[in-house]
């Protein structure tokens, strides 16, 4: 009785007084404005969670396939699976629409291929962060809010504490295909949110992993051959694409339809977090005090960045 009486007071008081009524539809209303601008931040952590907890099972996987041949099942997995799924519309689109598609697999390939390519020669914590800085200077070029360049430059000395000092003693060509992977995230952003504006539901994101799978299979086949044909194999490469490329590839290409790239760029800060506790959970990877000091900064970068986008617009003037 008590529970149905507390409940019925507020609609009481809104009959009662008329502007208690404004006052109720302003909260409801409030209420669904800041659960509408955080959907698509929780949208990009469940992705990044999904890509690292994926990331740690292909490093299980590479030992058996070798890194391209692990980047060819994940990818051709993928576009199999997105195809079924999705069935895409091959009519109906313009030139446009086309090179914006070539344009979001090359970078998709091209990221994923870079960045497996980096794990054979650098360790996987540093091979995030130095990744990362990819999408570290787009919110910095991108962004038209001085905020954001403050929220990059928190998120980028958490990343340089993360790599645990050791950059001086990396190996150059791993370093340099970690930042080439780093750009082809950028270009990934980019082009992901274009694709999303021009294609319904997640058609653009199938058509474009079939052009990645397309440009990687030539070299999994050239590195692994038949190791990519064995049971088990197949079986830990579909599991790495449903993680690492279809689930999270998706929930980012639905965020970016409502999320500014910048913050987007800026909120892909949490990725070495992340693969650090995916490598603690699933690899045996201890955390050091320094590891634990680059979570929280980059952790706070991206606190802020969900601040600034889910705070109150700016009024416009009469």
């Amino acid at each position: 009785m008590n529970d149905q009486r507390s409940a019925a007071e507020p609609a009481a008081a809104a009959v009662a007084v008329p502007e208690a009524v404004t006052a109720l539809e302003g909260a409801g209303r409030s209420w669904a404005d800041r659960r509408t601008a955080l959907a698509p931040i929780a949208l990009v952590v469940a992705g990044g969670l999904s890509v690292q907890f994926g990331s740690a099972v292909a490093a299980l996987l590479m030992p058996k396939a070798g890194a391209l041949g692990v980047v060819t099942l994940r990818l051709a997995a993928a576009a199999l699976i997105l195809l079924v799924i999705c069935r895409p519309k091959l009519r109906g689109h313009s030139r446009a629409d086309w090179g914006t598609v070539l344009a979001f697999g090359v970078a998709m390939g091209g990221m994923n291929t870079l960045f497996y390519l980096a794990l054979d020669r650098i360790p996987l914590g540093i091979a995030v962060t130095l990744e990362v800085l990819g999408p570290l200077a787009l919110s910095v070029f991108a962004s038209r809010r001085l905020i954001n360049v403050l929220w990059a430059g928190l998120a980028l000395v958490g990343v340089v504490l993360l790599g645990g000092g050791g950059f001086d003693r990396l190996d150059p060509l791993g370093a340099a295909f970690a930042l080439a992977a780093g750009a082809m995230w950028a270009a990934y952003i980019v082009f992901s949110a274009r694709t999303g504006r021009r294609f319904p539901q997640a058609d653009g994101l199938a058509l474009a992993m079939v052009v990645a799978a397309v440009l990687s299979l030539p070299l999994g086949i050239i590195e692994s051959g038949a190791k990519l044909t064995v049971p088990s194999t197949v079986a830990l490469g579909a599991a790495v694409a449903v993680l690492s490329s279809v689930l999270p590839y998706t929930l980012e290409l639905m965020a970016l339809r409502r999320l500014p790239a910048p913050t987007f760029a800026v909120m892909m800060s949490l990725e070495p977090a992340i693969a650090a506790g995916a490598g603690f959970l699933i690899l045996d990877q201890a955390l050091s005090t320094t590891d634990a000091l680059a979570i929280a900064l980059v952790i706070g970068a991206s606190i802020g960045a969900v601040r600034s986008r889910s705070g109150p617009a700016p009024r416009r003037e009469a």
